[in-house]
């Protein structure tokens, strides 16, 4: 009602000099204190360098603070940092065109703390010359490690193409009977005769998400996602099934091996299968504690970010809330 805050309020009233019928707000008058951990103007002059260079210019910040860390052994400042100087010099631009999620209810969560344990897979069209006709693509993905364990492009959606491919990479991972669980939407392809078969004699336990949700399955939607809006991908249409695979054959080999993955902590997913992330992820560590010892004031909380890696990862994880009520 008067226009003054209660916090305000306390404050006046820790100087001796306090009397109750004079409004401060009259007197007062703030000089701007620069903060003790703003950046140099050396370091905003290397933060824009490296947001427009040849070599990291098509990249996020999410994906930079990680890549110079790795290729240039340097931490400027944190992806925050980043953003909110791209906002302040114009830079900072909308670069998709997909619209924002649907609050759903989620399945039964599946957890995975090693590769080969879960996997899922979708199918998605690749367009071809031909108005009408499309190219498919069947991906699978390793959910713990974000590698992309098989795929294969065909000319028509079936149940008999995937578990062919199943079978491929059954064989190939040398998985064993009851060891992988795959998770798949409610398609033809994924709940057909001949796939259920093929799983069952194999010991490949199945999940599926509900009818209509694909944030039912976040990984595979994900993966096409980049896949789709990735620089990669030629403008025109494929003009025939070999020009295709041998576009996904590209694609596949950049995801696995040059990809920094988010959900791996921007480890490339076969590092992660490998193991070699753990070194990396200690000499991330290394670099952002250096810092820290050079310039302490810039971390205000006194922590510096956990670079531990992964160990389990959960897929359509149930919220704590649910879990204490007993919601599955």
């Amino acid at each position: 009602m008067i226009g003054l805050s209660y916090a305000t309020y306390l404050r006046w009233r820790k100087n001796k000099d306090f009397n109750l019928n004079v409004d401060k707000r009259l007197k007062e008058h703030r000089t701007y204190v620069e903060p003790k951990n703003k950046l140099s103007e050396f370091e905003y002059n290397m933060l824009n360098h490296y947001l427009n260079c040849e070599e990291y210019k098509h990249l996020s910040p999410i994906q930079i603070v990680p890549r110079l860390m790795d290729d240039k052994g340097i931490y400027i400042a944190s992806e925050s940092t980043f953003y909110r100087f791209m906002r302040l010099t114009g830079q900072n631009t909308h670069r998709g065109s997909t619209r924002k999620p649907r609050a759903s209810n989620k399945p039964n969560e599946l957890v995975a703390t090693a590769s080969n344990q879960l996997y899922c897979w979708d199918i998605t069209y690749l367009n071809s010359n031909v108005t009408g006709q499309y190219f498919y693509l069947y991906m699978y993905i390793d959910i713990f490690d974000k590698y992309i364990t098989g795929w294969q492009v065909f000319d028509s959606e079936s149940a008999e193409n995937a578990s062919l491919l199943i079978q491929d990479i059954y064989e190939k991972e040398g998985i064993k009977p009851k060891q992988l669980v795959i998770h798949s939407d409610n398609g033809s392809p994924m709940k057909g005769q001949t796939m259920k078969v093929m799983l069952e004699e194999l010991g490949v336990l199945s999940s599926h998400s509900r009818p209509r949700v694909s944030n039912d399955n976040p990984i595979s939607e994900s993966l096409f996602k980049t896949l789709k809006h990735n620089s990669l991908l030629p403008l025109k249409p494929f003009s025939n099934i070999q020009e295709a695979r041998e576009w996904v054959y590209e694609f596949v080999n950049w995801y696995n091996n040059e990809h920094l993955h988010s959900s791996n902590k921007f480890i490339t997913p076969a590092d992660k299968r490998s193991g070699k992330d753990l070194a990396k992820l200690q000499r991330r560590q290394e670099v952002m504690n250096r810092k820290k010892e050079s310039h302490p004031n810039r971390w205000v909380k006194g922590r510096v970010r956990d670079w531990s890696p992964i160990t389990k990862v959960t897929l359509n994880e149930t919220p704590e809330k649910e879990k204490a009520n007993g919601v599955a």
